[in-house]
């Protein structure tokens, strides 16, 4: 495994997903001045005082300089699911339809405002962080904006958007999500009753109810949609990407078969082996998989480095989450621990490297494979390579089991 140190120094202005970075960069910066120009525009249509205006402004400032450097540093750190990392136009136009959107709120009660909804579709395009803090300070403007505004506004759809981003993160084909929809919902509803309808002056009566049920109604048919439309189109077909390279015929493992038979093969019986670890420790298999078959696929043209071979991944559109994690692999920058995945593909391919040379030097040798095994973990500790894994001793002592009873299968090494 090659080291490239030289190139971990970039790391902080240099994406993994560079390749778009010039519209990109553009599309951040613009959400800094976009968002300050709005609210000052918006504070003048309102016909709010100066001071007002002013501190709006500077807010809008403020708060879209923030969101920018938070957008920068998830891109930078790989912290985007899916395939946001990719794709973060996406979220850059849902902000900003969010924006306009929330610049006309203050015409209606807060009671209907549909930020539920806000919170969701942010957080899924982004990370919960993002989504957290894009949604809280949309919610704030259109506070700000109002001549009355409220702090307990701002409190309701705060903490209602927290919950809704908490129980519906790292979603699957297989998620549940009518317990955490209506979770969100009665904690909406119960907010809402809570600091709004009980501090009215007027008698309490049935139809104060009307626009929080309304609130809940509307926002349920959003985020039902969106979630419908994110499982087809993000959660799916991020699935079905992984389904397509991790199959043994897909042209670039072909390729590599065709260019070095050792480590096409190598690579196999790799993947085979560090995958049912994964799956054993609930780790991300598909992704472990995907590093197994990829992670010396510069073989084809001779690259070592990650600059050289990412270009790759990037022609075949992986999955984010592998990417990142082929990226960890190749660097391997032993200055911040690294994943249990790597871990698993670092013991995996020590194993199997060892069994082959043996087999190599007398094809016809008796290996004792839990002696083998044990030896491997046991240097490894010695020598501390396993203490730059973010991994336990009890995952590691379950990978050296399950390693052990693959007997059977290491004989096909021969």
């Amino acid at each position: 495994m090659e080291n490239t140190n030289e190139y971990k120094d970039n790391k902080v202005i240099t994406s993994i997903f560079d390749k778009n970075e010039g519209p990109m960069r553009f599309f951040f910066g613009s959400i800094f001045f976009v968002t300050g120009l709005i609210l000052l525009l918006f504070s003048f249509l309102y016909k709010l005082d100066i001071e007002v205006i002013i501190r709006n402004t500077f807010t809008g400032f403020l708060c879209g300089g923030i969101l920018i450097y938070m957008l920068n540093d998830a891109t930078v750190r790989g912290l985007f699911a899916y395939d946001n990392g990719q794709k973060r136009n996406r979220f850059v136009f849902s902000y900003y339809a969010a924006l306009i959107m929330s610049m006309f709120l203050p015409l209606i009660t807060a009671e209907v405002w549909p930020f539920l909804f806000v919170f969701l579709l942010l957080g899924l395009f982004s990370t919960n962080e993002i989504g957290l803090f894009s949604g809280s300070m949309l919610v704030m403007f259109s506070v700000l904006l109002e001549k009355e505004g409220s702090y307990s506004e701002f409190f309701v759809y705060f903490l209602s958007g927290t919950v809704i981003l908490v129980l519906l993160r790292d979603l699957t084909e297989t998620t549940k999500i009518g317990v955490p929809l209506f979770i969100s919902m009665a904690l909406l509803f119960t907010l809402l009753i809570a600091y709004d309808i009980l501090f009215q002056n007027r008698t309490f009566s049935v139809t104060m109810l009307i626009a929080p049920f309304v609130n809940i109604i509307i926002s349920s048919i959003l985020m039902l949609v969106l979630l419908n439309i994110f499982g087809i189109y993000v959660i799916r077909k991020s699935n079905d990407r992984y389904m397509d390279i991790n199959d043994t015929e897909y042209p670039l493992l072909v390729q590599l078969k065709e260019t070095d038979k050792d480590a096409y093969f190598r690579a196999i019986h790799i993947a085979y082996l560090s995958e049912r670890i994964a799956l054993d420790l609930g780790l991300n298999a598909r992704a472990v998989k995907t590093m197994s078959y990829y992670y010396k696929i510069g073989v084809i043209d001779g690259s070592k480095s990650w600059a050289d071979v990412k270009h790759f991944y990037f022609e075949n559109n992986f999955p984010e989450e592998a990417v990142s994690y082929l990226k960890e692999y190749i660097e391997n920058d032993k200055t911040k621990p690294l994943s249990k995945e790597s871990a698993i593909i670092y013991m995996c391919e020590t194993l199997i490297a060892s069994i082959t040379y043996l087999f190599e030097k007398n094809k016809d040798t008796k290996i004792n494979y839990d002696e083998l095994i044990d030896k491997i973990f046991l240097h490894k500790m010695e020598n501390r390579e396993l203490y730059d894994y973010d991994i336990s001793l009890y995952e590691l002592e379950r990978m050296k089991k399950l390693m052990k009873k693959e007997k059977l299968y290491y004989d096909f090494l021969r």
